[in-house]
């Protein structure tokens, strides 16, 4: 039902004089009402997030309807802060010579410190043996205080009774070898010659031409030349000998302070991390450096058992073989074995060597030894021994010695193989902890 009266627009929303004279004279339903009031909410609404994206500096997907709006520009400190690093950069690569001389100062200061640290891990593998297995049970303060003093000199003299065998083994039966070999030079030229004589590679043409040539010598100024070149030599050698002693005394002292400090320092790097990196960082660190001492503890131990075990049976093939030096290139096998893989190499080839100057026959015979021991190491004791212990597949060892002997010599290929297993293990975690 409608009623008489007519409606009119309320006093607070009165009709603008621009609507039609319809729309002046009658009202709307309250659906229409309703219907118009839910659109402009609805417009109002998309308005707002457009705004915001804009606000947000999003462009994307077709929500955006304002594409052309403004963009978040990098403040003044991100354009000091480039400005500033590039300037750097360009000072770096002007100036590098003079960088470069500074860098080789600072680190033959530092050398020494570095040169003790690295002497002092291996010396901590005994020394934390011998901590474990001296009066295990004992509670007593003296004992406690007192074991990491005996423990260490308990190592030293591991190492120099090791070394002294070595030189024991190597030494005299070297001095014999140089013996050997300057007695039997003149032979083996005389011969040389008698060879030469006999297939007339040497005609008395030949010999008068090479008189000539060395009597038209000024040998007077070859050899002045020749005493300074030595003299040069000598000097450089001395100072060389000098300074190598004197830094290898350097690192000896800063690593026995380290090795009877090391629970101390243990303690104070710890703090250290603690106070200046972040919780989530510190764990991350500490998992990296436990990662990386396994790796370098395991392959040292296995290292040096590899190099045992290689050294023992090349000394007893070549004793059942009959072949001389056996002793001394056994202990030279042993000690080149701490090289991965090409140490065996090296000391086959020195080996072979020396055996020639005896019998050539027994030099192939120790030739065709040593390879098939070589590959008995290189099939079941290297990736029995020190592959397995720090989980390294053969392949990466390769590699890893590959690398590190083009890059850094023999350090390198020392050092290239625990570097290689510590990175595999590492990104062999966080491939698998993803998947899980």
């Amino acid at each position: 039902m409608t009623s008489g009266r007519s409606w009119s627009a309320p006093a607070s929303r009165a009709a603008p004089s621009s609507w039609p004279c319809a729309w002046r004279a009658s009202a709307p339903s309250r659906s229409e009402g309703r219907g118009r009031e839910g659109r402009g909410r609805r417009f109002r609404l998309r308005e707002d997030r457009a705004a915001a994206e804009v606000a947000s500096g999003y462009h994307g997907g077709e929500s955006n309807r304002f594409s052309g709006g403004p963009v978040n520009q990098p403040s003044i400190r991100t354009v000091v802060a480039l400005a500033i690093a590039a300037f750097a950069v360009y000072l770096a690569i002007y100036y590098w010579p003079n960088i470069a001389g500074f860098i080789g100062l600072i680190l033959q200061a530092v050398a020494p410190l570095v040169y003790g640290a690295v002497l002092a891990y291996p010396l901590n593998i005994l020394m934390s043996f011998y901590e474990r297995h001296m009066l295990p049970k004992s509670s007593s303060r003296v004992v406690a205080r007192v074991r990491p003093g005996l423990s260490l000199v308990a190592a030293l003299l591991t190492l120099v009774a090791v070394v002294a065998i070595v030189l024991r083994l190597v030494v005299p039966q070297l001095i014999d070898c140089v013996r050997l070999l300057i007695d039997e030079l003149p032979v083996a030229l005389q011969a040389l010659f008698s060879w030469l004589e006999e297939s007339n590679l040497i005609t008395p043409a030949v010999v008068e031409s090479v008189t000539e040539s060395l009597g038209a010598l000024d040998w007077q100024s070859h050899a002045s030349s020749l005493a300074t070149t030595v003299m040069s030599g000598v000097v450089g050698a001395v100072s060389g000998v000098v300074s190598g002693t004197a830094t290898f005394v350097l690192a000896f002292i800063f690593a026995l302070f380290i090795l009877l400090n090391k629970k101390a320092l243990a303690r104070q790097r710890d703090l250290l991390m603690e106070r200046y990196l972040p919780a989530s960082t510190l764990a991350r660190v500490r998992y990296v450096l436990g990662i990386a001492d396994d790796c370098f503890h395991r392959f040292l131990v296995g290292q040096c058992t590899e190099a045992v075990v290689l050294g023992a049976l090349c000394a007893l093939g070549m004793f059942l073989l009959g072949l001389p030096y056996a002793l001394m290139i056994g202990a030279l096998t042993a000690f080149t074995a701490l090289i991965p893989i090409i140490g065996a190499f090296l000391s086959g080839a020195v080996g072979a060597f020396l055996i020639l100057m005896v019998s050539p026959v027994q030099a192939l015979v120790f030739l065709v030894f040593i390879v098939v021991l070589q590959q008995l190491e290189g099939d079941l004791i290297y990736p029995h021994v020190v592959g397995s212990s720090i989980q390294l597949p053969g392949i990466w060892v390769l590699a890893a010695v590959t690398v590190g002997g083009g890059a850094f010599g023999i350090a390198g290929m020392f050092v290239g193989v625990p570097l290689a297993a510590c990175a595999y293990r590492l990104i062999k975690n966080d491939v698998y902890g993803q998947r899980r």
